[in-house]
């Protein structure tokens, strides 16, 4: 039969102090796990728990049960979450909370804007106290002015610093989640800075049966989400590890801004990818938080001055193999050019071209002699698809030059490496920064947004003297 005081909270200050016994508290969820397999049969995850006696430090609360289902799942950080009858334990000097799948409870709360006292998850022995309802309301009067401390997060680092194959902390604002494949789910983050260019592996010829994809969507973003995202800085795809078990991504929050410890980086097709591991952990944070602060006013900064809105890797400027008509006009980004509200518009941008279709310069014209290209472009914020037609073409080229002067000016503006000995390094490519003017137009008037599409105009590669 269970005692009495099981069912009193502790303090967690005081909690700590109960080695090896079982105590029962009370707090708000600010770091969690994802779901993972334990060493044996079970499941387990861990919350960092902080009360208005721990604000500091808190406890992390290991939890173990039979199925996924059962492991709390936490809809939002800063949720409120009570423990009864877990296990005091030291761990590698430090003192840790175990919940054992027998005799353990939990029940989980919305946290300070939560509008009622019945908890949206509980355990399956859970039973509510008579004065649980005055600890979550004093607990939410709390989490009001509550500011996590930043001992934690000494080693973030901005996406314009992440690297391939590593694990960073970062960070970001989590802008939107959904499901993009069948029970396959994704998140968007930003942080205002910009991802680093990446080396393209892909080749040339392989472009039309295999082009490098615009983004991972089967089908394009809804324009009234498009339009919400920022317009400066690198949007990361986050998704769950090839080899998790459970959708992750559907813990983060949308809107909110969370500190993202041990995010393991990929590159696929030339983009970056954020992955969610059993490793990842979560913090809770708020708009006042320095990090927070220090995003928002890069993003302020970069938004006051058009030169800000060259990538970063291009400064302190870009290539000078090309020249465009309209060098007086603010330079913008993709995504500004995506999201801009009139279809047909012209802009003055800085991208790489990473693809063209067709790739050999003998097929850039039709047997009419028309230039009739489509590149790839791409900065930090976004890929499209652009179009070199006709007299466009003409501009671009030159004219109609030989094929071989062709061949030099193609290979400059895709990244392709000629050797000394004259020999051609197709890939892998690290194609320049160029400018290049752009206007926007649409194929079918009823559906103007959809039917969108972008062509280069009023832009020159220059030849080098070689």
């Amino acid at each position: 039969m269970e005692r009495r005081d099981d069912y009193k909270f502790l303090p967690i200050r005081d909690a700590i102090t109960c080695i090896n016994q079982k105590v029962s508290f009370i707090g708000a969820v600010v770091e969690f796990t994802f779901p993972r397999r334990s060493k044996g049969t079970d499941w387990c995850c861990s919350l960092k728990v902080v009360d208005q006696s721990h604000p500091k430090h808190g406890i992390v609360v290991n939890v173990f049960t039979a199925t996924a289902d059962d492991l709390p799942n936490v809809s939002a950080l800063g949720d409120i979450v009570q423990f009864r009858r877990v296990v005091i334990k030291p761990h590698n000097g430090e003192v840790n909370a175990l919940f054992n799948k027998k005799f353990s409870t939990f029940a989980l709360y919305e946290g300070q804007d939560g509008p009622g006292f019945n908890p949206y998850q509980s355990s399956a022995r859970f039973r509510m106290g008579e004065l649980d309802s005055n600890f979550i309301a004093s607990l939410r009067k709390w989490l009001v002015d509550f500011h996590l401390d930043e001992g934690l997060a000494n080693n973030l680092s901005f996406l314009r610093e992440i690297t391939e194959g590593a694990r960073v902390n970062i960070v970001c604002k989590v802008l939107h989640i959904y499901e993009y494949t069948n029970s396959e789910w994704m998140a968007l983050i930003w942080d205002g800075t910009d991802c680093p260019p990446n080396i393209i592996n892909a080749k040339l010829e392989e472009e039309k049966d295999n082009p490098l994809p615009l983004s991972p969507e089967p089908f394009p973003l809804p324009k009234d989400v498009l339009c919400t995202f920022p317009t400066v800085g690198t949007i990361l795809r986050v998704m769950n590890d090839r080899g998790s078990e459970m959708q992750a991504v559907r813990l983060l929050n949308s809107g909110k801004w969370v500190k993202l410890f041990h995010l393991s980086c990929e590159v696929r097709g030339g983009s970056w990818y954020g992955l969610l591991t059993p490793f990842t952990k979560v913090q809770y944070t708020t708009e006042s938080d320095r990090f927070v602060l220090a995003c928002q006013k890069f993003h302020q900064d970069r938004l006051s001055n058009d030169l800000e809105r060259m990538p970063y890797s291009s400064f302190p400027w870009c290539s000078r193999i090309t020249e465009v008509d309209h060098d007086n006009v603010p330079f913008v980004t993709l995504m500004d050019i995506i999201t801009y509200p009139k279809v047909t518009a012209k802009f003055r941008c800085i991208a790489r071209v990473v693809a063209s279709l067709p790739w050999g310069v003998e097929d850039f014209r039709s047997p009419l002699g028309i230039y009739r290209i489509r590149v790839t472009l791409e900065d930090p914020t976004a890929r499209i698809h652009a179009f070199v037609y006709a007299e466009d073409g003409e501009k671009l080229f030159g004219g109609y030059p030989s094929l071989d002067i062709l061949t030099r000016k193609r290979d400059k503006l895709l990244g392709i490496t000629v050797t000394d000995n004259g020999k051609k390094i197709e890939s892998p490519r690290n194609p320049p920064w160029i400018q290049l003017c752009l206007k926007s137009y649409y194929l079918d008037k009823s559906d103007a947004w959809r039917s969108r599409q972008y062509r280069i105009f009023g832009t020159k590669v220059l030849m080098d003297s070689h």
